[in-house]
């Protein structure tokens, strides 16, 4: 039996059906971003903001734990096998959010909503990883979160705009019952696993050891600050809709805002993660975080919807040049045999910071009021991209040894 080939050439029909699978994941999310929080004001009448946000805490903390589990699945079952137990959990949730009759609803629908995305999105970095082989994973990661996020930004567009003709329930969902049943479909009858890949580049790679140190300080800072990344879109998810909708911006507009940060995100990421095989990964992480919090900031201290479409577009060119980075340094210093356990702690710590935010966003916003929470995660945010400039080493070379 002749070994695999590695790298993207050599696999670009499942690398790209991959990214395909891997934006019907992005589009489950989408769903939520632009109506979610207003239903939780409009719909049930959730006044205080921590209880209006629980939603993406509960989400939050159901996909950080379940790429604990989905890495370590992953490596033991099979990629494939785990990725359609992920679509399976994805069905019931836009039926839930549809037909809700209390928020218990929604916050249930959102814990299925987290294990679908822990396990889905899991695979498809994993098996991303392991098809391109160790030259050009920053590329591999870049189209991995491009298909993704510009799923995400569609997704939240099209909602919007069916919510301002329609209503916010039932019609915005009816596109997820669709979004999950094709994933499905594709996950189980085009995708094939990528464990024989594993295979051949641990043969290359030699016997697993110990980490070294410099690898243990990259994975250990890449988690500190992928927490603080999706703290920050677990703010923007949850209050940047409701800090507009108070600034008088109609339902439409803020459709526009939530597609705009994705959307940028999304695209951008195709060249962030390109470029960071050329020229590392620790700068673009760093100065990406400040970035990110620059935009926050200004968010606050800006008043009209075009002030807020560049700081969200910013705010995407920031994230962008962070997410597909940090992903790739773990594929730079995990051995192969271990990948998927380390990107499932990896996303455990980074996906964590979505209920972090939900909680930190919640209690400042309901005591300080949404402009304090925003600014705040703002500083925290460009805390953390000086922390990556002074403790996240260089991992680019190490992959390439």
């Amino acid at each position: 039996m002749s070994q695999p080939s590695l790298g993207l050439r050599a696999n670009w029909r499942q690398f790209s059906l991959l990214v395909l699978v891997n934006a019907f994941v992005g589009a489950m999310v989408g769903l939520e971003r632009t109506v979610l929080p207003i239903i939780a004001e409009r719909d049930f009448a959730l006044a205080s903001k921590s209880a209006a946000l629980s939603f993406i805490l509960t989400f939050g903390l159901a996909k950080a734990t379940t790429n604990l589990v989905a890495g370590r699945l992953g490596d033991r079952l099979g990629r494939k096998r785990v990725l359609v137990l992920g679509w399976l959990f994805g069905l019931p949730v836009p039926i839930l959010v549809m037909v809700a009759p209390s928020w218990s609803w929604i916050v249930a629908a959102n814990v299925l909503l987290g294990i679908n995305q822990g396990l889905t999105w899991s695979m498809t970095v994993v098996m991303k990883i392991d098809l391109a082989g160790p030259q050009r994973r920053g590329l591999a990661m870049g189209l991995n979160e491009f298909s993704g996020y510009v799923a995400v930004a569609l997704s939240a567009l099209a909602t919007g705009e069916i919510a301002s003709h329609y209503g916010l329930r039932p019609e915005p969902f009816y596109l997820g019952i669709a979004f999950a049943a094709l994933g499905l479909a594709l996950s189980q009858f085009a995708v094939r696993d990528t464990t024989a890949h594993v295979l051949h580049e641990t043969t290359q790679s030699g016997e697993y050891r110990t980490i070294p140190a410099s690898a243990a300080t990259a994975l250990s800072t890449s988690n500190q600050v992928g927490l603080v990344n999706n703290l920050n879109d677990g703010l923007v998810w949850g209050l940047f809709p409701l800090f507009f909708a108070a600034a008088g911006l109609s339902l439409k507009q803020i459709g526009f805002l939530a597609f705009i940060y994705p959307a940028t995100w999304g695209v951008a990421q195709v060249f962030t993660g390109a470029l960071s095989d050329r020229i590392g990964r620790k700068w673009l992480v760093a100065s990406g975080m400040l970035l990110q919090g620059v935009a926050l900031t200004a968010t606050v201290f800006v008043h009209s919807f075009l002030a807020w479409l560049l700081a969200n577009a910013l705010l995407g060119i920031g994230t962008a040049m962070v997410y597909p980075t940090l992903l790739a340094v773990i594929g730079d210093v995990a051995h192969p045999a271990a990948r998927g356990s380390a990107v499932g702690r990896y996303r455990f710590w980074r996906d964590l910071g979505y209920a972090v935010g939900a909680l930190v966003a919640g209690a400042l916003s309901d005591a300080f009021g949404m402009g304090a929470a925003i600014l705040g995660v703002g500083v925290l945010t460009g805390i953390a991209g000086a922390y990556a400039a002074l403790r996240l080493p260089e991992s680019l070379q190490q992959s390439e040894s």
